[in-house]
């Protein structure tokens, strides 16, 4: 098994990533490259832009860049004009990069109540897209994307970016291959801290609250804009929820939709399965409201949800703000064995022993296998293979690993924990008719 492991391991997560091309002409610029226009250049947009041209840079040229807050746009363009040693156009309206016939494919990195207006506007212009997760807002806002984007012939690649991992490709493959037997349960979980004595002047105190740039004024960021499709449309400029805005629910779904989201998605991938049946959540914002510490976010710091989905299967979710021990992972557990992915940086397979009362699981007579992300395959992040993936669908090389209707079935439990959250109720879903209940 340990022979299996470093030689067929290794060498099935390569050949996994070959995957059939699609019939797309791609739309080529100056020196063959795509042009690419860049909507939101927040932190995760600059992440994403790096992560771009650390696997991508041969490809493409960033035309334009667009973001509603003045310093962002100014840091997008520093980017761009450090990896090319050209200058992009830049905008504040969305609108005016999807206008611009000089770009052919645009990265969608806005705060999550934005998705469904420009993903449904881009490709109404035709732009292929890369369009951060969760795919919408709502459920329904998803499925408009896939029906738009599946009635069109243009590239929507979701930034589900676990299914670019390796290890997570390697999972896949192992359970398809029967090592771990029938898997009726996954366990899934992240975990975070951070220290509520920190000044948000220096650093971050608590999740989600990102350090706010101290010359953020109504002046150079476009509040109006922002907005544009939230719920409140007519509340006065907040720093807070412009950039923080994950804490609000009327641009997030908080961690149903910003982290679960990776997971429940993760685990459709690797075990094959779709949406859950049913759904039950609950939590509540516990960490940030104890005595000496003020925070006025609204989703929670802390949530469980339970799923059960077709053919006797169960999802056991849990994330929390306040310690982590325990950190990110997913544990796959077969009849056979399990595998266990953690923090999306080390894979661990546990063969399981003969049944012997009160032996462990884990113990010593299981064989085991590992594989960790940076050393067998020199990546610290998959975002940079997820964009590549992206760039070659759209050049006809490859068929994307994550279109809409993938990030959709990612999407739905998150809404689905999200609903039983607020509602204090259990959500169900019908696979036929696509639509949701709660009872």
């Amino acid at each position: 098994m340990n022979d299996y492991s470093r030689r067929d391991l290794l060498k099935k997560s390569a050949a996994a990533a070959m995957i059939a091309a699609p019939a797309v002409l791609p739309v080529l610029g100056q020196n063959n490259r795509l042009r690419v226009g860049w909507i939101s250049t927040g932190a995760r947009g600059q992440h994403v832009m790096r992560q771009m041209y650390l696997a991508s840079k041969d490809f493409v040229n960033v035309v334009a860049v667009c973001d509603t807050f003045q310093g962002n746009l100014a840091k997008g363009k520093d980017i761009v004009q450090t990896e090319e040693k050209t200058t992009p156009k830049t905008y504040v309206d969305y609108r005016d990069v999807l206008a611009d016939p000089n770009v052919d494919v645009v990265f969608i990195c806005s705060p999550e109540h934005l998705h469904h207006a420009m993903a449904m506007a881009a490709l109404k212009a035709n732009k292929h897209i890369y369009l951060e997760k969760p795919i919408g807002h709502t459920i329904e806002e998803g499925a408009d994307i896939v029906r738009a984007s599946e009635k069109s012939n243009r590239i929507v690649q979701v930034g589900t970016q676990n299914r670019s991992n390796k290890l997570y490709i390697r999972a896949k493959q192992m359970f398809e291959e029967g090592l771990i037997g029938e898997c009726h349960y996954v366990r899934a979980f992240w975990y975070r801290n951070f220290d509520p004595n920190q000044d948000p002047a220096t650093g971050v105190p608590a999740a989600w609250r990102y350090v706010i740039p101290s010359d953020a004024t109504p002046e150079n960021t476009d509040w109006k804009r922002f907005l544009e499709t939230a719920e409140k449309k007519n509340i006065p400029f907040d720093k807070n929820r412009y950039f923080q805005w994950r804490n609000y629910w009327d641009y997030s779904g908080g961690i149903s939709t910003d982290l679960l989201v990776h997971q429940t998605d993760i685990s459709n991938f690797v075990i094959n399965k779709t949406v859950p049946n049913s759904c039950v959540a609950s939590g509540g914002v516990y960490q940030w409201t104890r005595e000496g510490f003020k925070d006025d976010r609204e989703v929670p710091d802390t949530l469980s949800a339970l799923y059960e989905y077709p053919d006797r299967f169960h999802l056991n979710y849990s994330c929390f703000f306040g310690n982590d021990q325990y950190g990110y992972g997913e544990q796959f557990m077969g009849q056979k064995g399990t595998i266990e992915v953690m923090d999306r940086q080390n894979l661990h397979f546990y063969s399981q022993p003969k049944f012997i009362r009160g032996s462990k699981p884990f113990s010593k007579q299981a064989t085991d296998v590992h594989l960790n992300y940076l050393k067998d395959f020199n990546q610290p992040d998959a975002t940079a293979d997820h964009v590549r993936n992206f760039i070659d669908a759209v050049l006809g090389k490859a068929k994307a690993i994550a279109p809409a209707r993938a990030g959709q079935i990612a999407a739905i439990p998150g809404h689905m924990a999200t609903m039983s959250y607020r509602q204090q109720k259990r959500v169900l879903w019908d696979e036929k008719t696509e639509k949701y209940r709660l009872i």
